[in-house]
């Protein structure tokens, strides 16, 4: 794509193509390009040929899980009931989602409009990590057309699943409608635009609640098997806090990770605006993420030591929570300290990798690695367990970049209220500078190019 555009070719970023002549829905999906174009610039693209074989190979397992049943693609047992759907695609991609309600919360009732072209890009991450942790929760439960089955015809509000199956299906509801402002700008939906707008703030205050209370609640989820998970990651008065703090770092490094791949795969989608923000955004998110930690590594030092499990530390499963904090939490918050204070970029998106990988090492120990600890062997996960994952994976990964290419993500799209936009990075180096200190112009402040 960055040569085609080098050649000439045209990125689509307004309705019109050129005065009076609009692009057409096929011209906007394929990019500005002609299809022949398209289709070989695909072609070129090593990734998408692993892609399809990924999928030729996973796509027929997936539909045979659903022909043959849950045990002939998992180990699952009485004893080890939680394999790789739930322990990866669902404690592990949820966290990791939490970005949405992050940066909405940091923007819309912080005020803090610095942020705001990263914005998007955390509602967008919020919403396909949320999506597709569903995905995987409907190949562990299988009959996917039974889904509102327990949410609306046999009520059962004393469980905690009842009440994690409620709130994210409501706040896949509430991420849609926030991100829906960028696919209406594409479309060109004026009337979609101005209701979303109306709306933002009851929007992002729906999602401080609803992802508050469901991050605390897949941990309270281990509650139901005391005794089961091994000391060091339960503790029945503060497993919940766990999984919903530790979530926080996850989120925004996680948006960090993304913004790092989409800098070295897709930097001809950014436009001037979030390309010279991102370094700034980056190091913001980063402070976020060390603060997060050092409150997720006090509350489980608390936990230990409310419970008094210091004697488990002598232990091998001991060794390997210590592996698990240092890798997750001690390092990356080392790494932090050192890199915001002398801005090196590098090492700050090199720990924000390291944090995503601990809270998803996490999230396999206690569902997976330790539970039942007192038993005598472990579940090895199943061959064609580990297919659907990374099928499942890919399919995120294909969709996120799908739309990372045609929506109004990284780039602002252009209006005929630009040269209002034009003027506001004409009177001041940033518009983050403008929000902070007031002096944006009123048409900058009303316009919707300017809208995260």
């Amino acid at each position: 794509m960055k040569k085609l555009i080098a050649h000439g070719a045209i990125t689509v970023d307004s309705l019109e193509k050129s005065p009076g002549r609009r692009w057409t829905i096929m011209e906007k999906l394929f990019l500005g390009l002609s299809f022949q174009q398209y289709i070989t610039q695909a072609l070129r693209n090593p990734l998408n040929w692993i892609f399809a074989l990924i999928f030729a190979v996973g796509i027929p397992i997936i539909l045979g899980r659903f022909f043959f049943g849950l045990s002939w693609v998992t180990h699952s047992s009485n004893d080890y009931p939680w394999g790789l759907f739930l322990g990866f695609g669902l404690f592990g991609m949820v966290p990791l989602s939490s970005s949405g309600f992050l940066l909405g919360t940091a923007c819309e009732i912080f005020g803090r409009h610095d942020l705001e072209p990263m914005e998007r890009l955390g509602l967008l991450n919020g919403l396909l990590g949320y999506f597709f942790a569903v995905v995987f929760l409907m190949i562990d439960l299988g009959q996917p057309w039974r889904l509102p089955y327990p949410m609306v015809v046999a009520f059962g509000p004393a469980a905690v699943l009842f009440l994690v199956a409620w709130h994210v299906s409501t706040y896949l509801s509430v991420q849609i409608a926030e991100v829906s402002k960028s696919f209406f700008e594409w479309i060109g939906f004026p009337i979609g635009i101005r209701a979303i707008r109306k709306i933002t703030l009851g929007l992002t205050v729906s999602g401080i609640i609803l992802s508050t209370l469901h991050q605390g609640a897949l941990g309270a989820l281990f509650t139901y098997a005391p005794g089961k998970v091994h000391p060091l990651w339960y503790s029945s008065s503060f497993q919940w806090i766990h999984f919903f703090v530790s979530s926080i770092p996850g989120g925004l490094c996680m948006v960090i990770a993304v913004s790092t791949i989409a800098g070295k795969t897709m930097s001809w989608r950014f436009d001037k605006r979030f390309k010279d923000s991102l370094d700034r955004i980056t190091i913001s998110l980063a402070k976020g993420a060390s603060m997060g930690l050092a409150t997720y590594l006090t509350i489980k030092l608390m936990s230990i030591a409310h419970d008094n499990k210091w004697a488990y530390f002598a232990t091998g499963w001991g060794k390997w929570y210590l592996v698990e904090i240092c890798i997750g939490v001690i390092l990356p918050m080392a790494l932090f300290a050192y890199a915001i204070r002398h801005k090196k970029m590098a090492i700050i998106r090199f720990s924000a990798f390291l944090v995503v990988v601990g809270i998803i090492l996490n999230r396999l120990n206690t569902s997976m690695f330790t539970f039942n600890w007192k038993l005598s062997y472990r579940e090895i996960p199943h061959w064609r367990e580990i297919v659907i994952c990374v099928t499942v994976y890919a399919i995120y990964i294909v969709v996120y970049r799908f739309i990372l290419y045609r929506l109004p993500i990284f780039y602002q799209w252009r209006t005929e209220e630009e040269p209002a936009l034009a003027y506001a990075a004409e009177t001041c180096e940033e518009p983050a500078l403008a929000y902070a200190t007031g002096t944006e112009s009123t048409a900058l402040r009303n316009t919707d190019a300017v809208a995260p």
